[in-house]
């Protein structure tokens, strides 16, 4: 029987002044050594970016009082993942990546945060592979008008009108030559195990994550329904687009995370099991509920460096406040580490999620946060909570 118990943990502002925060919760927001963390910095944060609004890249120095050094601006962010923010896997103590853009166009940014040495690629990142070889991406400005929030304004989407593309979807990045190929195209997923209610409206792609192992990755293929809203099925495939397997298809699946390279949890719905987080084995039916007894909500979920815990959230409650959890998997414990009210004004595509992220061994989390009235980042301490359990 799995227990659920409260251990509150103090959070602490790492940034101040301007409003500031990293984005999504399946990234690193600290380099290597632990002693940087990036984040974006902004004039406003109560209404949706647009065209022109910039953000400010900067870095936060932990050994120097968390000071805030600017070092550059982009036009192409969003509140759920910024601009796609991230420390570059292949050089993970010294070098950034992220999203601008450029004219027409959306790119991506490789700078050295010491020298300030720069390189372009030509197209905007989603998910980076583990070892910073390649990226696969999308088109944001399709998620701009499909999903709003998960995209950016500022480039027109040339298949707005187009509800199943076949020029367009998921594709493959070298980072180091910036060379790329569409792998897997939205018409394609479109006529793939097909469903009756897939002609209602546009299909798109988004959320996606590449597997330890780097030998496959995740996707979420969205589409319209009639009546409002849309239906979602979780598929993996190879790297190169080949050997798809739908992994889950009973219309909703929300957050997930891989476990191990062919072990994927997600919130989502089983026609069995009803909707729960379950832990799906890539390519075969066998999946299993998570933590039964002791999540209820969807929340943004991750598992910690050394596989031990499972840390997630919830959105608002009844009184505005999001729960901040850890899950000790091996005792089936979660315990409850922080409580954040969320101002109601911050709703829909401008809410301040706390898309909690992992420090890189697993002794602290960070979380984006409005509870005092402003958007900061705040990191807070776990290991009184995790040394317990080792």
């Amino acid at each position: 029987m799995a227990e659920h118990k409260t251990h509150f943990l103090p959070a602490t502002a790492v940034t101040s002044g301007k409003h500031h925060f990293f984005g999504y919760y399946d990234k690193f927001c600290w380099n290597q050594s632990g002693r940087y963390l990036v984040a974006l910095e902004t004039d406003f944060m109560d209404r949706a970016p647009e065209a022109d609004d910039r953000a400010v890249i900067g870095l936060i120095d932990t050994a120097n009082g968390n000071q805030w050094t600017p070092l550059d601006e982009t036009t192409a962010w969003n509140w759920q993942q910024s601009c796609m923010l991230n420390w570059l896997p292949s050089e993970p103590k010294s070098t950034i990546i992220y999203n601008k853009r450029q004219d027409d166009r959306y790119v991506s940014v490789i700078r050295n945060i010491h020298s300030g040495e720069t390189r372009t690629l030509p197209r905007p990142i989603y998910v980076l592979s583990h070892d910073g070889a390649f990226a696969i991406t999308g088109n944001f400005s399709r998620l701009h008008h499909t999903r709003p929030g998960y995209g950016y304004a500022g480039v027109p989407d040339p298949n707005f009108d187009v509800a199943h593309p076949d020029d367009d979807g998921l594709y493959y990045m070298n980072l180091e030559t910036g060379d790329s190929q569409l792998i897997i195209t939205i018409d394609q997923m479109r006529h793939y195990q097909p469903r009756d209610d897939m002609g209602a409206g546009k299909h798109w792609f988004n959320h996606f994550l590449v597997s330890p192992g780097d030998h496959r990755f995740t996707f979420l293929h969205r589409w319209e329904r009639a009546g409002g809203g849309w239906f979602t099925r979780l598929v993996t495939a190879n790297v190169d687009g080949s050997d798809i397997y739908l992994l889950a298809d009973d219309n909703h699946v929300s957050h997930y995370d891989w476990y191990t390279a062919n072990q994927v949890v997600a919130w989502a719905t089983h026609r069995d099991l009803g909707m729960h987080y379950l832990l799906y084995t890539d390519q075969t039916d066998q999946v299993e509920i998570v933590g039964e007894d002791v999540f209820s909500v969807d929340g943004h979920c991750s598992y910690s460096p050394d596989r031990q815990w499972m840390m997630t959230d919830t959105y608002p409650d009844a009184d505005q406040n999001r729960t901040l959890m850890l899950y000790h998997l091996a005792s089936e414990t979660r315990i409850d580490i922080g409580k954040y009210y969320a101002p109601p004004e911050l709703q829909g595509p401008i809410r301040c999620d706390l898309h909690p992220r992992w420090k890189r061994d697993g002794s602290a989390v960070c979380i984006d946060s409005a509870h005092e009235g402003h958007r900061q980042v705040y990191v807070i301490d776990v290991r009184e909570v995790v040394e317990s359990y080792s």
